[in-house]
């Protein structure tokens, strides 16, 4: 099947290497009863080698004719493709029986509210493996201090374990990007697990917080906490947000929930 060029409006960018492809079902080891959510399928090379596995799999592809093209290139395998837009896409619709997992080369243009969709969605998954920006992934791995450590950094963490798993090459993808990539690993955590009993007051704090990066805890938070109520929460309100790790921004989520 002869496919039309990539379209820049949707910042396709093909995987094309076996090598790598081979390299990603290896760490991603699908199994039997596990059921794939795939973005961004563009013309099916990781499609092809998941249904090789013998696993179902939802794609979410926004390209209306790659949609209607990929259901005939795999057919009488066991792919649903959907024609939607991944940033609005409502993914409990796939859940059911078997571990729901998440797969994908995510669109550069679209990553980081792409990455904040797929959070609220987190809980639905069992692990969530994407093709990233490298330096979209460095900023989702950061720790504190870091100069790229930021909101980013604390949504993700708060919600999942983080690993860069290893680094794409421009040359793996059709047209090559202008930028190397990631692989990353994503598995889901409940927010418990950090002493985070409000995602919503997490988040809260975590962006208004780093609205002002340059400025102390007591002057970025003034409105949602005073200086006395974050030392109360054992933290110096002189401190920068890049200084604070998730659990420190938890304990300034529960000070906020009490003010409530």
């Amino acid at each position: 099947m002869s496919f039309g060029p990539p379209r820049r409006q949707f910042g396709q960018h093909f995987l094309n290497d076996r090598n790598i492809i081979r390299k990603i079902i290896r760490t991603i080891a699908p199994e039997p009863g596990d059921h794939f959510a795939e973005i961004g399928p563009g013309r099916g090379a990781l499609t092809r080698a998941l249904l090789e596995r013998g696993v179902p799999v939802d794609a979410v592809e926004i390209d209306r004719e790659l949609a209607r093209e990929l259901p005939q290139l795999f057919h009488g395998q066991p792919l649903r493709v959907h024609c939607a837009d991944a940033l609005k896409f409502d993914f409990s619709a796939l859940a059911g029986p078997g571990r729901l997992r998440l797969a994908g080369n995510l669109p550069y243009n679209i990553s980081t509210p792409l990455l904040f969709h797929l959070m609220s969605f987190s809980g639905l998954f069992t692990d969530l493996h994407v093709m990233l920006q490298r330096e979209v992934v460095e900023r989702i791995v950061a720790q504190p201090g870091s100069r790229t450590y930021g909101r980013l950094s604390l949504t993700v963490q708060a919600r999942c374990t983080t690993e860069n798993l290893f680094g794409i090459g421009p040359g793996c993808f059709t047209p090559p990007p202008k930028v190397d990539s990631a692989f990353l690993r994503l598995v889901p955590r409940g927010p418990e697990t950090l002493g985070i009993r409000s995602l919503d007051d997490f988040d809260r704090l975590v962006t208004r917080a780093f609205g002002q990066r340059r400025k102390r805890l007591g002057n970025s938070l003034k409105g949602l906490l005073d200086d006395a109520q974050i030392r109360a929460a054992g933290i110096d309100p002189g401190l920068r947000p890049e200084q604070l790790d998730t659990t420190a921004f938890a304990r300034l989520a529960d000070q906020l929930a009490n003010t409530a």
